[in-house]
């Protein structure tokens, strides 16, 4: 099964979730509430074979945290 891969633009109140297939094909490109909940309602159906990435200038913890734990890998 081919991988998908996530951009998070995290801001301090939202951000902005863009998720590509193998070939660069956007499945997702939306801007969305910083709410645990909803980001992982977005990403759940790219399931384990997601691979993402966060740009953030701070407060970025929280989100690869929650990301590591709902098994979503996470690049630096």
């Amino acid at each position: 099964m081919s991988p998908f891969y996530a951009g998070i633009d995290l801001g301090p109140r939202s951000s902005w979730l863009c998720v590509v297939d193998a070939d660069g094909r956007k499945q997702l490109n939306r801007k969305t509430r910083n709410d645990p909940q909803r980001i992982l309602s977005l990403l759940k159906p790219y399931g384990p074979r997601l691979q993402a990435v966060v740009e953030s200038t701070f407060n970025w913890y929280w989100i690869v945290d929650l990301l590591q734990d709902h098994e979503i890998g996470v690049r630096g």
